[in-house]
């Protein structure tokens, strides 16, 4: 089962912490989306014979975008690929740009998943993150959102930000569970220097992260998450089970995507491509860089994105796939964090524990080719 994602680059505002690519400027709507329905037809073939079990409009604000102007892009959609009879089609959606009447209309259409940008329930950490709903708006769209009828929901969280306190994070996580949602994305905030956090924190005019602040939260985190039943299921990703989101599991298990939109990545099995960062390039010409993919290349990204979920990295699938020899360097590798207790052996398979997750990234790159 393949995966179509769509990048809808238009937000109302930018974020401070926020480095994917958006514009804040809608000027160019209108030929972006005929753009993207003209590339949609014209990568008609890039997912060969797989079925396409999820489309995810991701961003960027897809929750700017009017029904209608939706509805077209699925149509266009599921005339051009093999598209299955129940696909998970999921709506990011922030919560000053929806309404009951605009969620109304997505569930009509077949939107069957959102995944709200909620980030925090106190209004201080909003402020020092630049979003523009404030926490009593954000319960009233949850409100909103049970009322339509949506069943599969995340809502994203964030924690190691300076205003959060430990007993606030607790509360957020509290609050979560109250609204009875089966999927959790929780974030560790992460500064990148071209945003205009990184600028604002290297001036000295924005408190910056400690790092102690976030383990501990990640801890509390872990904790209250696995006493309400969801399970850990990738590094920042919680859900009862059968709640996973399917689209991102493609991402994480190694199967095929196609991204459509400015920035958006393509993945086919052996090779990535990226289009082009900008709205005006991409809806002159679709220019892309294109990376074929070696033998060590596709190791490393399995090791990577494996060892990042609750499954682990399967160690019959490396030596069906790529060898003995690299079985070898990832047996010798991985010993020491056995010994380390951050990694247990279950059969063949791989798996990090919560306080492992923490440095999936680290024992990735040591176990890489």
């Amino acid at each position: 089962m393949a995966g179509i994602y769509i990048h809808i680059p238009f937000c109302k505002s930018k974020c401070a912490y926020c480095n994917f690519f958006s514009v804040v400027s809608e000027r160019q709507r209108v030929d972006f989306l005929e753009a993207l329905k003209k590339e949609a037809v014209n990568r008609n073939d890039y997912l060969g014979d797989e079925e396409v079990g999820t489309i995810y409009f991701g961003g960027g604000t897809p929750s700017l975008l009017k029904a209608h102007e939706i509805k077209e892009i699925l149509d266009v959609l599921y005339k051009n690929y093999r598209v299955t009879d129940n696909p998970e089609i999921t709506l990011e959606a922030n919560p000053d740009t929806v309404t009951k009447e605009s969620l109304k209309e997505y569930k009509s259409m077949g939107i069957n998943r959102l995944s709200v940008g909620i980030q925090s329930f106190s209004d201080d950490d909003l402020q020092y993150l630049s979003r523009k709903h404030d926490s009593k708006h954000a319960l009233r769209v949850l409100e909103w959102i049970h009322a339509v009828g949506f069943e599969e929901v995340t809502l994203d969280l964030i924690y190691g930000i300076p205003t959060l306190t430990d007993e606030k994070w607790h509360q957020n996580l509290e609050i979560f569970f109250s609204t009875g949602f089966n999927h959790l994305s929780a974030y560790a905030l992460t500064v990148e220097e071209k945003t205009a956090l990184g600028q604002r924190i290297n001036k000295g005019v924005a408190a910056p992260v400690d790092e102690d602040v976030v383990v501990r939260q990640y801890d509390i985190l872990t904790q209250m998450t696995e006493n309400q039943g969801f399970e850990h299921y990738e590094i920042s990703n919680f859900a009862r089970q059968g709640h996973y989101s399917k689209h991102n599991t493609i991402y994480w298990k190694g199967g095929k995507y196609l991204g459509l939109g400015p920035s958006a990545h393509s993945f086919d099995g052996a090779s990535r491509q990226w289009n082009v960062a900008s709205v005006k390039d991409y809806c002159e010409s679709f220019p892309f860089e294109k990376e074929t993919l070696t033998l060590a290349d596709r190791y490393n990204e399995y090791v990577m994105t494996s060892l990042r979920t609750m499954w682990g990295a399967d160690l019959d699938f490396i030596r069906e796939r790529f060898g003995d020899i690299y079985v070898e360097k990832f047996k010798n590798t991985i010993k020491r964090y056995i010994l380390n207790g951050i990694i247990f052996q279950k059969d063949e398979k791989f798996i990090l524990n919560d306080k492992g997750m923490l440095f999936a990234d680290g024992i990735a790159a040591e176990l890489f080719i």
